[in-house]
């Protein structure tokens, strides 16, 4: 496997225009964690927003409160949080919670881990900081954590992260692992690699408290498979100015849409 962009046109292809710039983009084998690309900041922390989903599937599964794919299945509740849309309103399963990112289903399955059990996991897997105070002095750890809150984690630690689980080497249990796989979402290309990963979106907190929309950061996280090769990566931007489009599914797009010109056999 080599790298076939320089620095200069990864730069071009990923985070490029004036409505974002990339922040970091990391490319690793994930048998050998040999690095393979890697541009921009990837050591510093910031909000893990929805590609959490993946290490909280992992506990979920772990400790049974998932059982499949498809168990279990969810009502949504008046209250519950629905900004996502009609997609958010549905009975959700750990499939369609995935796929959906749905907000109201995590906060279903956080309590009853709760905050000691969640860091716990969070530590023994090496995931940011693992810190599930919350807003400081709000006591709202396992409502939002991980969305522009106590919750952090680097680019790099995204990818270890990732290295370890599809290796087996985290303390769960290997079914909870293959669970969590199926679950996350896949692209393939053309040229016949099989991308899974998770978006993920937050806004930074201004000094008054509410959220500038003007500067979101987007995430996609995940791994590609090609017959025996499996690479991890994480792809981190950041907006210059406010976008239609969320930042984590923009992030996601550019990824996948420009991964075959990055990377090619050797």
């Amino acid at each position: 496997m080599k790298l076939i962009a320089t620095f200069s046109t990864l730069l071009a292809c990923l985070g490029s225009g004036a409505k974002a710039a990339s922040i970091c983009t990391l490319i690793a084998n994930g048998d050998s964690d040999e690095i393979l690309l890697q541009t921009g900041d990837c050591t510093t922390r910031v909000t893990p927003a929805s590609t959490f989903k993946i290490p909280l599937a992992l506990m979920g599964y772990d400790t049974g409160i998932l059982q499949d794919a498809h168990n279990p299945t969810l009502p949504f509740r008046t209250g519950y949080a629905d900004w996502g849309g009609e997609n958010w309103r549905q009975p959700t399963d750990p499939q369609r919670w995935m796929a959906y990112s749905v907000v109201w289903y995590s906060r279903q399955i956080t309590p009853l881990l709760g905050v000691r059990q969640l860091a716990a996991y969070a530590s023994a897997f090496d995931y940011g900081n693992a810190d599930f105070s919350g807003d400081y002095g709000q006591s709202n750890g396992l409502e939002r954590a991980w969305m522009t809150s106590s919750l952090k984690i680097s680019p790099a630690e995204q990818v270890r992260f990732l290295s370890r689980m599809n290796r087996y080497d985290l303390l769960v249990s290997r079914q909870a692992v293959d669970a969590t796989r199926t679950i996350v979402t896949s692209t393939d290309t053309p040229e016949g690699w099989r991308i899974q990963g998770k978006a993920g979106t937050a806004y930074p907190r201004q000094d008054s408290g509410s959220f500038d929309y003007s500067k979101g950061w987007g995430w996609f996280v995940g791994w590609a498979e090609r017959g025996d090769t499996r690479l991890v990566f994480a792809h981190l931007l950041q907006d210059e100015q406010r976008h239609p489009q969320s930042p984590g599914q923009r992030a996601k797009l550019e990824f996948i849409n420009n991964f075959n010109a990055l990377m090619a056999d050797q």
